[in-house]
C-alpha cells in the first residue's frame, strides 16, 4: 500500500499529522507525553488490566488552553462517537486507494462531528481539554490518545449514555507484542514511513 505524505501540487495530500502545526506533513513535529510511546507496558490499575499501549499519547502542541484543535490524519468517515467525560472518543474509517484502516482519538472535548459524517484533513474533529476540564478530570489528560488500527474495531450496541458509540477498539486487550502488531500500527512509524 502507498499513502502520500508529500506529493506534487496536482495530487491530494493523503496523510497529515492530527495536530495544528505549521507543517502538518512533518511527522517529526508530533510530541509525545513522557509515557506516550506505542507498545510500552501499562501497569494494572483498578478495573483495568496490565496491557501494552495500543497507540500514542500526543502532547498539546502549544500553550493554547482555550481551543487546541484536533484533525483527522486522512479523509474518511466518522463511525463511532463517545462523549462521556474524560474518555470521550471518535473512531474514523479511512478507505484509501490501497488499504482500509481506522483511527481513534480519545480524551478529547467539544466533538464537532457525528457518525456517518465524511471528513477530510482540514475538518476539525474536536479539541484538547481546556484548563477547566483538566481541573475536573485530572491533568493526566493533558494529551490525547491516538491509535491507528490494522483490523476493524469491534461492533457494540449503543447505550442510553453513549447513543452514538457503535464500535470499540481493542485498547485494553493487547497483552502480547503479537496481539499488538496484529491489530495496530505504530502511529509514529506509520506517519513517517507511509510505504507499507
Amino acid at each position: 500500500m502507498s499513502f502520500l505524505l508529500g506529493c506534487s501540487s496536482s495530487q491530494e495530500k493523503l496523510l497529515l499529522i492530527p495536530v495544528d502545526q505549521y507543517d502538518r506533513h512533518n511527522s517529526s513535529l508530533i510530541q509525545l507525553t513522557e509515557i506516550g510511546d506505542f507498545g510500552i507496558q501499562r501497569v494494572a490499575r483498578p478495573g483495568i488490566p496490565a496491557h501494552l499501549h495500543t497507540g500514542i499519547d500526543i502532547a498539546r502542541p502549544s500553550n493554547n488552553y482555550m481551543h487546541e484543535p484536533i484533525f483527522p490524519i486522512a479523509k474518511g468517515r466518522v463511525i463511532s462517537k463517545r462523549t462521556d467525560g474524560p474518555y470521550a472518543q471518535l473512531i474514523l474509517e479511512h478507505q484509501l486507494p490501497s488499504d482500509t484502516f481506522w483511527t481513534l482519538y480519545e480524551h478529547i472535548a467539544e466533538i464537532l462531528v457525528s457518525p456517518g459524517q465524511e471528513v477530510n484533513t482540514s475538518t476539525e474533529l474536536a479539541r484538547f481539554f481546556n484548563r477547566q476540564e483538566l481541573d475536573t478530570h485530572g491533568w493526566q489528560f493533558d494529551h490525547f490518545h491516538f491509535e491507528i488500527l490494522r483490523t476493524a474495531p469491534l461492533p457494540i450496541q449503543p447505550t442510553e449514555d453513549t447513543p452514538d458509540r457503535y464500535f470499540l477498539s481493542r485498547t485494553l486487550q493487547c497483552y502480547t507484542e503479537a496481539q499488538l502488531l496484529t491489530h495496530f500500527y505504530d502511529p509514529v512509524s506509520f506517519l513517517k514511513n507511509p510505504q507499507k
